[in-house]
């Protein structure tokens, strides 16, 4: 796809990797060709490990550079090889052939790498970089397994379904140039692929679901993977069409392209054996499974209305095309960070699975938690149980969050909190992101409501083989743990004095983000599109400034107990008198916050109120 030659950059790279820059792009780009030139001396394969040992032994890294770390702890050597292999996989130039090896595609071996190639790769490749190779973390493999694995893909393209010509050519095609090509090219000969489609079905079932939407998978076509094309886009397959097509009931695929985790799901192994083997599903065995037992309960309230509109009138309709959610949609909704600093925690939550946003009040924590949530799971609107919320307090309890006992008609019966009721959504529907937000994480004791739970949070624990038994278990010996589709998105108060410090051991399975009061160009353009004259702008910014100069100056205070912006971001509704409406804003919100941060000094906080109201 890209040419490359070694030429001109390896007499750089030999003058020193550490020390060696390509104008314009970050210094890891200069690591493509010592990369590539290793992984041709050694056939073409080799596991990271055997990379770093022979960039280090090859090209002088100081041991100064070797013993840094960033901010997660890991090493800015290996995470700036890490950036590289990104980019060289997204090129076409790498691919992985199975886990924890790096493998050379035909481009690669073919590849001529020079400076201005480098460049162009870092250019047109679609990784989202905040700009800090060292302190932001680089994308890590994610390779599948070994042996024979198993896909399942869409064949419709803007309502077209290409069934047909998938089955009359002998292939089988991804529909869009931007997604799931990485995917698409872990997909080699010998794996087992199959055509399915997805959609929701009240009438008609062959189970007692209440009338109540249930989620369905087609499988019409059958097939063996015999080549790969490695453009991220085309497989040619062996098909084996289904006359009449096959349904499978619960535990089912929206996206494009799924691979079935057969390592570590039992359900997913269930379907492999009906799509592939012929075997009959048992209803019964996903009846019994808390999610889908609670799901078409007699007892369970009528259907939520977004269910009610996936069903509605669509009986056996293909679950259509959802509108994306991106960062420029957080921007559009009045996200006053840059673009690049939130596709920077778009990543972090993606790679760390857990992050925390902290900040002094009205810098829009909440705000940002529901809108990075969205941003992740990729829908403007989504599943039910894709994005859930629940607020800490003193009292709540690991019997409330996690699983305790509650009472019922029957006495006291076990009963999976909200946690629970998450992980298992999340289960099942492995292809799609979950999202919890914990509001005013430190306003409870984590440790304690988390319980054992706090240990699975981490995300080099999210596997089967990491799984725990509960303190309250339904049945002997039941082990849980936390899949890697969930992520949680906390939101902390640094300004309130009544919170605790955050535990140790919270802290290290959290990414912590701190937001700060924004009246940035931003927050002026917001402004500007709802009619504030340019002087009101101006006389806000200038005023909010002061005061949290004043604040962060305060040796009582400090930064943390600053005023946020969203304090004084109007919404949509009209404004006829911006300034009316400031000093309104001070009357009601800042003036009563004021007086609770200078309690023992009132005379401190009129001070500082009146300082706003001046000529309004």
């Amino acid at each position: 796809m890209l040419p490359f030659s070694f030429g001109q950059m390896e007499q750089e790279v030999v003058m020193s990797l550490h020390d060696q820059k390509i104008d314009g792009v970050p210094q890891f780009v200069s690591y493509f060709a010592p990369v590539i030139e290793i992984m041709r001396d050694l056939g073409g394969q080799a596991r990271p490990r055997q990379i770093f040992d022979e960039l280090v032994k090859r090209h002088d890294i100081p041991d100064s550079f070797l013993s840094l770390t960033n901010k997660n702890g890991g090493s800015k050597f290996e995470n700036r090889v890490h950036f590289a292999r990104s980019y060289l996989f997204k090129a076409g130039v790498m691919t992985s052939p199975s886990r924890g090896v790096w493998g050379l595609t035909e481009q690669g071996w073919k590849a001529d790498l020079n400076t201005k190639w480098a460049a162009e790769i870092f250019r047109t490749a679609r990784i989202n970089f905040s700009g800090d190779e060292d302190e932001q973390e680089a994308p890590k493999d994610d390779n599948v397994p070994e042996g024979i694995n198993y896909w399942f893909v869409g064949a419709s393209w803007s309502a077209d379904d290409q069934t047909e010509r998938f089955l009359r050519e002998g292939v089988w095609q991804n529909g869009y140039e931007d997604k799931f090509s990485k995917l698409v090219r872990q997909m080699k000969p010998g794996d087992r692929i199959a055509i399915k489609a997805s959609f929701t079905r009240k009438n008609d079932v062959p189970f007692e679901n209440q009338g109540r939407a249930a989620s369905v998978m087609r499988i019409k076509a059958t097939g063996t993977i015999t080549a790969n094309r490695g453009d991220g886009l085309t497989v040619e397959v062996d098909w084996h069409e289904l006359d009449p097509p096959k349904e499978w009931y619960f535990y089912t695929y929206r996206t494009t392209v799924a691979r079935a985790r057969v390592e570590e799901d039992d359900m997913a192994r269930r379907l492999v054996a009906f799509a592939f083997d012929g075997t009959d599903q048992d209803y019964g065995y996903f009846l019994g499974h808390s999610y889908w037992a609670e799901r078409f309960a007699p007892e369970v309230d009528p259907l939520s209305i977004i269910e009610a509109e996936d069903a509605e009138e669509n009986d056996n309709a293909a679950v259509t095309e959802i509108l994306p959610y991106t960062v420029d949609d957080i921007i559009a909704e009045g996200g006053f960070l840059e673009r690049n600093a939130l596709s920077g925690l778009v990543d972090r939550l993606t790679s760390k699975k857990n992050l925390i946003l902290q900040g002094p009040p009205g810098t829009g924590k909440t705000w940002l938690a529901k809108r990075l949530a969205k941003a992740l799971i990729g829908r403007r609107s989504h599943l039910p149980d894709q994005l859930r919320s629940v607020q800490f307090h003193p009292s709540l309890s690991y019997e409330d969050f996690v699983r305790g006992y509650r009472p019922s008609s029957n006495g006291l019966t076990l009963t999976d909190g909200i946690f629970l009721q998450v992980v298992e959504a999340a289960r099942a529907h492995p292809d799609l992101a979950h999202v919890l937000i914990i509001e005013e994480i430190n306003r409870g004791n984590p440790a304690q409501v988390f319980g054992e739970m706090l240990t699975l949070l981490e995300n080099t624990k999210r596997s089967r083989a990491d799984a725990m038994e509960l303190a309250y278990r339904k049945i002997p010996g039941e082990k849980v743990h936390v899949p890697d589709n969930l992520y949680i998105i906390g939101t902390m108060n640094i300004a309130d004095r009544s919170l605790a410090l955050v535990d140790l051991a919270l802290r290290r399975r959290f990414a912590f983000v701190t937001l700060e009061p924004l009246f940035n160009d931003a927050w002026a353009d917001w402004c500007r599109d709802r009619d504030f004259p340019e002087d009101s702008i101006t006389l806000i910014r200038d005023r909010m400034t002061a005061l949290n100069d004043t604040i962060a100056q305060d040796r009582a205070l400090g930064p943390q107990f600053r005023v946020g912006h969203s304090y004084v971001t109007p919404g949509d509704d009209d404004i006829l008198d911006s300034r009316a409406w400031f000093a309104e804003v001070i009357e009601t919100e800042i003036a009563p916050l004021l007086e609770e941060y200078w309690f023992d000094a009132s005379d401190r906080a009129r001070e500082a109120a009146q300082a706003l109201r001046i000529g309004l």
